[in-house]
């Protein structure tokens, strides 16, 4: 029996070059990035806030990558930022201010990626590593798995780019409620909150996802990437942000091959 976990199970790894987090690409076209440092519930490292925008421009960039799963090694999608780290740096505002640049520089990374992204959420996902799961495009979540934001029990203030990422995925009452709070949501009542698209039995979790996530990989890219685009800026951005797409979109052979497929009775090739 295959011990490996479901989702790196037969995929090359990518390296990351930093402790703590790892990268895996594989032949069905899904990628996956894993917070790993289990002994401390996969909280994250200022060395990987600073290494996330230059992996996730690698995965970018592999041949064949047509989505990214973002989960956490162990039980736990990550208990969020290295609370002894950020200790020692708010010592001085200077290195406060240079640390929050660094970990927003990461969120906006993965919120770019250019492919569909989903966090893969199994135990606690807390604050930073909950401030990542909302970055994603969607988030698939185990049914005891326990996600919050909670800068309130610390006197931190949360900047302003996840703050407003959080309020137009729930909405900015549920999005206070949340903050204001710090309280951690659990399993299904993610998914009520808006905080997640899927709630899954635990054992089902990783299967679910995966399964989702190669659907996509038979999706065209030109959609999926003309709705991330239009949905990435403020809604009076929206149609000028896809003007190009829906230039290509009447020459490129995505369209071609859809509509082919389709009076074919046939499944297209992307």
């Amino acid at each position: 029996m295959d011990d490996q976990p479901l989702l790196t199970r037969d995929r090359s790894p990518l390296p990351t070059h930093v402790d703590g987090l790892n990268a895996w690409t594989g032949g069905d076209g899904v990628a996956v990035l894993e917070f790993a440092r289990p002994h401390r519930r996969n909280a994250i490292t200022l060395a990987i806030w600073q290494a996330l925008p230059k992996v996730l421009q690698q995965l970018a960039e592999q041949p064949g990558v047509r989505a990214l799963l973002v989960t956490g090694a162990g039980a736990t999608f990550s208990a969020g930022a290295d609370i002894t780290e950020l200790s020692e740096v708010y010592g001085d505002p200077d290195r406060a201010d240079a640390y929050h640049a660094t970990n927003v520089a990461a969120e906006e990374a993965l919120a770019a990626f250019p492919h569909p992204t989903i966090a893969v959420v199994h135990g606690a996902c807390v604050g930073g590593g909950c401030q990542l799961a909302v970055a994603c495009d969607l988030r698939f979540v185990a049914e005891n798995a326990r996600m919050g934001i909670t800068p309130a029990k610390l006197g931190v203030v949360y900047p302003a780019v996840p703050t407003l990422r959080l309020a137009r995925l729930v909405g900015p009452a549920r999005a206070k409620l949340l903050l204001f709070s710090g309280e951690l949501v659990t399993g299904r009542e993610n998914v009520v909150l808006g905080l997640a698209e899927r709630a899954l039995p635990d054992a089902e979790l990783d299967a679910g996802a995966l399964e989702f996530a190669r659907l996509l990989t038979l999706r065209s890219p030109q959609t999926i990437g003309a709705v991330k685009a239009a949905l990435a800026v403020p809604a009076e951005q929206a149609a000028e942000a896809l003007r190009p797409w829906e230039r290509r979109s009447r020459e490129a052979s995505d369209t071609h091959e859809g509509l082919a497929a389709f009076l074919d009775g046939r499944p297209p090739r992307f």
